[in-house]
């Protein structure tokens, strides 16, 4: 039986490209301070590949946030494993939940990820690296699971531990996983999040093989590589890295005296059954599936204060929102629906870590009562001729958002938030 105590988000563990703390985080959002630059991970032109930019992550360090993991173990795990990792520590100690401050059989893990290790086993079926099978540490390293599933042996969580893989949807439902935990009374804290590392030629020589406009070609200046909305766009640059939320029963967080971010109204999700590669372009099916949301939550449409966007600058993506935003409210005009931005420009595309970072980013602009703009935004494609907050940071009272996410598979995904009580 669904159990109908809120839930709320608590913690926020962000590792990204040049952000590692989630005031970091929420400095780069707000600002519209991208952290996209130059590719450094492979040779682009060597590659065959017209692509130069993405959101890449350099000289990390997980001893900061493991000082319990011992060396000899930590030298078996991936980069990928010990950021995921990190990630993880870092919500819930951002939670303020110290070790056996939760039953372990109450604790529960939920990743996404839409790819999971994908450098390492490039590496072992090219040959780049010949020790890959070398030690014990090979069987950690090959499976998307391992972030999670060492996560949860470091922090003691019991509970339900597990890893979808559902392209750019699968963040969101992972949330809606840990939602049903928690409603069901199987847990009282689940930490939920997602990690994605796909700064790979193999990665970007599939996007590429889509055509033009789907990858952006920029060279000049990495941190304009990402344009939403605009006439003007190329497509979206490659991003990696991990974060995770801790979400909680609202009793149980009051209680504890913990700092509320927000609240996780509902989860959506359903596949469209129709196109593989090109979500609804009638807006009628998403915002079908935005209104069971709000139906879900016991609000409305006209209830809903702003849309963290998913934001590719494709054109199929952005046309696909703004279709569904204008069948949602068919009595408004353009200039009259609700503002809409996209993070995208600040830390590329990250596939089955993006619903994640929408969520995090959406609860500190409800936390705050600041919308995030839509950064590098210039001539408005005339079907998105909307509002974009793309002047910058923009005070706003903030009860309830809606955040969008679309995948290949002709899936389709959505989460309400609201501001706490």
């Amino acid at each position: 039986m669904k159990n109908t105590e809120r839930i709320v988000v608590t913690g926020i563990g962000v590792v990204l490209p040049n952000t590692l703390s989630v005031d970091r985080f929420w400095a780069n959002i707000s600002g519209g301070l991208s952290q996209v630059g130059r590719l450094t991970r492979f040779d682009g032109a060597e590659a065959g590949l017209p692509v130069h930019v993405a959101a890449e992550i350099n000289g990390f360090d997980h001893r900061p946030f493991l000082p319990e993991l011992n060396d000899a173990h930590a030298a078996k795990y991936s980069r990928e494993i010990l950021i995921g990792m990190s990630a993880v520590a870092e919500a819930r100690r951002d939670a303020g939940l110290a070790p056996g401050d939760v039953e372990p059989r109450r604790l529960g893990i939920v990743m996404s990820s839409s790819r999971g290790p994908s450098a390492w086993w490039r590496d072992v079926l090219t040959g780049a690296d010949p020790t890959a099978f070398g030690d014990k540490g090979a069987m950690f390293r090959g499976l998307p699971g391992c972030p999670a599933t060492l996560s949860a042996i470091y922090t003691g969580a019991q509970g339900l531990v597990t890893t979808l893989s559902n392209a750019c949807v699968g963040g969101h439902q992972a949330i809606g996983v840990a939602l049903r935990e928690l409603q069901s009374g199987a847990a009282d804290v689940m930490l939920v999040g997602g990690h994605e590392f796909p700064i790979l030629p193999e990665v970007a020589s599939c996007y590429r093989a889509m055509g033009s406009g789907v990858m952006s070609t920029e060279r000049d200046d990495p941190r304009r590589a990402v344009r939403p909305y605009s006439n003007d766009r190329e497509g979206f640059a490659l991003g990696e890295g991990s974060v995770v939320l801790c979400l909680e029963r609202e009793s149980a967080a009051r209680a504890r005296g913990a700092r509320i971010y927000s609240e996780i109204l509902s989860a959506a999700s359903l596949n469209e059954a129709a196109h593989p590669t090109t979500m609804d372009l009638t807006g009628k099916v998403t915002a079908a599936l935005i209104e069971d949301l709000l139906a879900d939550a016991g609000r409305s449409a006209e209830d809903v204060d702003y849309f963290c966007a998913h934001g590719t600058a494709t054109r199929y993506n952005d046309i696909a929102e703004s279709r569904a935003l204008r069948a949602l409210y068919p009595e408004r005009t353009p200039g009259k629906l609700p503002p809409i931005s996209s993070n995208k420009p600040i830390y590329g595309h990250t596939f089955g870590l993006a619903g994640i970072i929408n969520v995090a980013a959406t609860s500190l602009m409800v936390h705050h009562q600041t919308l995030a703009p839509t950064i590098n935004f210039t001539t408005p494609d005339p079907e998105c001729d909307h509002d974009h907050v793309f002047e910058g940071a923009r005070p706003a009272e903030l009860e309830l958002a809606v955040s969008m996410s679309f995948a290949f598979g002709s899936q389709t995904s959505v989460v309400a938030v609201g501001a706490p009580s």
